[in-house]
């Protein structure tokens, strides 16, 4: 069987480095890496994802509206999406709540539970 895939958006190339580490080795899974919200958007069309882990508050297309933009379009609609951010208030998880994801993981992040957090958003088991 073929592992799945994860695409992490995050411009943060440090971030996105560890992040990979931490997926591949414990989640046993395969990461492509986008490092804006275009190039995101591009690589979810071609490369159709099994699951999208996105970073919220990005310089070119921020997470929320890269959301919308993956749900308008029919070969990215059904991708499941996990937002990634540090922007964690009350009022976040109030807006978080209204959009079609399958969870929130918050940063910063303990790398050694990102997979587990990850597996079960995802209800991989």
């Amino acid at each position: 069987m073929l592992a799945k895939s994860i695409l992490l958006i995050d411009d943060e190339k440090h971030l996105s480095t560890v992040i990979q580490a931490c997926l591949e080795k414990l989640g046993g899974w395969i990461v492509l890496k986008a490092s804006s919200g275009s190039e995101g958007l591009h690589k979810a069309k071609t490369e159709q994802p099994d699951a999208i882990l996105l970073d919220v508050m990005m310089p070119d297309i921020d997470g929320v509206t890269l959301l919308h933009k993956l749900q308008e379009n029919p070969t990215t609609r059904s991708i499941p999406v996990i937002l990634f951010t540090a922007k964690v208030q009350q009022n976040n998880y109030k807006q978080y709540s209204q959009l079609p994801i399958m969870g929130v993981i918050a940063k910063p992040f303990d790398p050694l539970t990102l997979a587990e957090q990850v597996a079960k958003a995802l209800n991989w088991n």
